[in-house]
């Protein structure tokens, strides 16, 4: 990507509290138009990240751009462009859907003739045409979350910024969802940055994703590519199961010098190894004849991903 198709970018963004460090030397490009997912661990520091970004709470270190604009010297100029919506969006209970957007457009001195066209727009764009005239108070969490994507549109934002924008969703409210979020950026040419820690549901959507942990990018990219970079540099672990008597199986592994351990169990070998063997050893078991009944590589799926950071190992409370 070219420099000036960055709308959203970090140099070693830091945020300390009392000496605990919740986000540590950010360095991240969000490009024009796409999808970005920030994901990680509740705790991970996502939350602190947007704030910055919005101008809500200054960096210890580093510095935090959006479409030029200094985020901490001009917060203004920030939200002229960027939409909001929190993890817990508010809206006042005793008034209708319409009636909360009306409000909002007031408050971003809109013309009210435009600002009617629009409500009516959007409403019908996120699914509430039938709950318009409702209080909000009536509403679900789903139908809240799209009240609160029409809100973040009716000041029509060049950039929109969605913290855990489905979470307590039920699945259908959820698929609704993701489809509008889709529909921002491509329909609309929108750039979208997601924070989420349901990795399952909002890879679906993103263009790149970012893996948080402990206030530090471990990963990004393409979904493709986040297993090996997550697991590069450490020990490769490899399950295999191979239709050949144990000690002819150990037999043919035993020239291979990347080999640090063998754990052997019910018919399934685990072999620890400083690279990755695969070629290798299917190679080796070809030329044996044996046949090969099982081949996995541990931490190489968004399955390992999601097990190591997002299912309580790597969650910070």
């Amino acid at each position: 990507m070219k420099e000036n198709n960055v709308v959203i970018k970090t140099e070693n963004l830091t945020k300390r509290y009392n000496g605990f460090t919740a986000v540590n030397k950010l360095n991240l490009e969000i490009y024009k138009g796409e999808i970005f997912g920030l994901l990680g661990p509740n705790g991970a520091g996502k939350t602190t990240t947007i704030l910055m970004l919005l101008g809500l709470t200054e960096p210890t270190e580093g510095k935090a751009y959006i479409e030029g604009y200094d985020c901490t010297r001009n917060p203004m100029a920030v939200k002229s462009v960027v939409g909001y919506l929190p993890d817990n969006v508010g809206f006042y209970e005793d008034l209708t859907g319409k009636e909360n957007l009306r409000y909002t457009g007031q408050l971003n001195g809109m013309d009210p003739d435009k600002l009617e066209k629009r409500i009516d727009m959007l409403i019908e764009r996120v699914g509430l045409t039938e709950a318009a005239d409702n209080k909000v108070g009536t509403y679900s969490r789903g139908m809240r979350q799209r009240l609160g994507i029409a809100d973040v549109l009716i000041k029509d934002p060049k950039i929109v910024i969605l913290d855990e924008p489905t979470l307590g969703i039920d699945p259908e409210g959820v698929k609704q969802m993701l489809s509008i979020i889709t529909q921002l950026s491509i329909e609309d040419k929108r750039t979208v940055l997601i924070s989420s820690h349901l990795l399952h549901q909002i890879q679906q959507i993103c263009n790149r994703v970012g893996i948080f942990v402990r206030g530090e990018l471990i990963a990004c990219g393409q979904i493709e590519n986040l297993a090996e970079q997550v697991s590069e540099g450490k020990p490769k672990e490899l399950e295999i199961r191979v239709d050949c008597e144990k000690e002819d199986f150990l037999s043919l592994v035993k020239g291979f010098d990347a080999i640090d351990d063998i754990k052997y169990q019910a018919g399934l070998f685990t072999i620890t190894s400083k690279k990755d063997i695969r070629k290798e050893l299917v190679a080796a078991i070809n030329s044996k004849g044996y046949s090969l009944m099982h081949l996995r590589l541990r931490g190489a799926d968004l399955d390992d991903i999601y097990s190591q950071y997002f299912a309580g190992e790597g969650v910070i409370k």
